[in-house]
């Protein structure tokens, strides 16, 4: 199975209109896989379709991914034309994961939904954004959603895959339902094979398989010593695990975390710098101690 590593974007500077022009170049100078945009709708961080075109514009190998998009709350064919046209200008290079909510507490009404209904929409969601991918005319009708004749083009040669974020038992279940991959976060390796296997679980209870090279982690790493306000962050939202299980402080407890994830059976690998290094040493520091780890 091929071992990948991609950067990931964060709120940081990098992400910035400033920044980003120099990040991709140097991306794709340097051979780096992957470059995933986080959706953080109220920060400077460039919006993650937004991003994804100027990064592929800009590079000819460069892969371009979400980490996540939330999908509840927009009109699953809009955003169909999107990746559909992605794709077809850059092919084989965009890797759209999508999630239910923002991790954003404020930013969870921008994306509105019935009341108490998020999780039937991103259901309808993802059967209609993957109908409308695949679709030469058929109509579809939903609980939330109707459309006649759909025929989004241009359609790619191979139909686009849609991956999952998520972390509880209702998401690797609709993950394993109705998903092609899956991108999780804050997961210690033992929690990942875990999840992993209630994917497999629910897949083939479904009548389907999701395959065995599209499990992967979002991971950060600090080069300086973990900043006070990424712990307290972790533990807010990971009360019950020590920081330094979530998050990698240093390259070396990096490569042991990379090391137990690959045990667990996950493959692909978004890594995001915290911490404070600059955009050069941190591609050069990348490129260094992964590249040499891809297969």
């Amino acid at each position: 199975m091929k071992i990948r590593f991609g950067v990931g974007l964060g709120a940081g500077p990098e992400a910035s209109p400033a920044e980003l022009p120099h990040l991709v170049d140097r991306l794709e100078a340097a051979g780096i896989d992957s470059l995933w945009f986080s959706e953080l709708v109220y920060t400077d961080a460039v919006d993650p379709f937004v991003g994804m075109a100027y990064a592929l514009s800009r590079t000819t190998k460069l892969k371009v991914g979400t980490s996540v998009m939330i999908l509840p709350g927009r009109h699953p064919v809009l955003v169909a034309k999107q990746l559909a046209s992605l794709a077809a200008l850059a092919p084989k290079r965009v890797l759209p994961v999508f999630g239910l909510r923002s991790a954003l507490p404020e930013e969870r009404d921008v994306f509105v939904v019935p009341d108490g209904r998020r999780a039937a929409v991103f259901d309808e969601s993802l059967r209609m954004l993957a109908a409308a991918l695949r679709s030469d005319g058929a109509d579809f009708s939903g609980d939330f959603f109707t459309a006649t004749a759909m025929a989004v083009g241009p359609r790619p040669a191979k139909p686009l895959d849609i991956w999952l974020g998520g972390s509880a038992p209702a998401a690797f279940r609709r993950i394993g339902r109705l998903a092609d991959g899956w991108l999780g976060s804050f997961l210690t390796p033992d929690e990942a094979r875990r999840g992993r296997e209630q994917i497999e679980a629910a897949a083939e209870q479904a009548g389907r398989a999701v395959e065995p090279d599209h499990y992967g982690i979002n991971v950060a790493v600090a080069e300086n010593g973990l900043p006070d306000e990424v712990l307290a962050s972790i533990r807010a939202r990971r009360p019950d695990v020590d920081p330094t299980e979530l998050v990698a402080d240093g390259w070396p407890a990096l490569h042991r975390m990379i090391d137990g994830y690959l045990d667990a059976g996950l493959t692909k690998f978004v890594i995001r710098p915290v911490g404070g290094a600059s955009t050069d040493e941190f591609v050069d520091r990348f490129a260094s101690e992964l590249l040499p780890r891809e297969n």
